[in-house]
């Protein structure tokens, strides 16, 4: 007899112990997250103190904050390498220790040696249509960021083109600040 392993529920992927690997839920199975080089892990700490300077009284910024979202009809837990929710979408006096329970304005992914491009458009467009206003994919090896919108085409950014966006009023910064910022030449 064959015996089929039943999908995770998100109430038992959330209670699963916290440990050393982080893992997301996809399609009822809880997938490891690759393990961060130092490219990745440099550039998540430039973002972190780039974007926490101008999110100040205007929302959070998450590392590795997981967010219980749904794709395709199912529940769906992915943990992008940074988000930004403002306060208007989660309560600035919301404080408990879980995944975020709203679909933030912004989740940041960074490709991994191991990952390409097409992989993460399309957890890009997953995210859009889990209700995320804007996926910023960011390439360490071009030095690009693509800015993914629910309504319009991607647009790729490079060296001193500026992220603006009115979603984000008052950001001011380009990927050459954030690769300066992360140390990579």
């Amino acid at each position: 007899m064959v015996s089929v392993k039943d999908k995770l529920t998100l109430q038992e992927f959330m209670a699963l112990p916290e440990g050393d690997i982080t893992c997301e839920l996809v399609d009822g199975e809880a997938i490891p997250k690759m393990s961060p080089k130092f490219f990745h892990s440099t550039l998540t700490g430039a973002f972190f103190v780039l974007l926490s300077q101008w999110s100040q009284n205007r929302g959070r910024v998450g590392i590795e904050w997981s967010v219980t979202l749904t794709r395709r009809g199912r529940d769906w837990v992915p943990v992008p390498d940074l988000l930004y929710v403002s306060y208007s979408r989660l309560a600035a006096d919301w404080m408990q220790n879980e995944a975020c329970p709203v679909p933030p304005e912004l989740a940041i992914e960074i490709i991994s040696p191991e990952q390409t491009f097409g992989e993460m458009n399309e957890k890009a467009t997953d995210y859009l249509n889990a209700g995320v206003s804007r996926v910023w994919v960011v390439d360490p090896r071009a030095k690009s960021i693509t800015i993914f919108y629910p309504d319009a085409p991607p647009q790729t950014k490079r060296g001193e083109a500026a992220l603006t966006d009115s979603l984000f009023e008052g950001l001011q910064l380009t990927p050459q600040q954030v690769f300066q910022q992360a140390g990579i030449p």
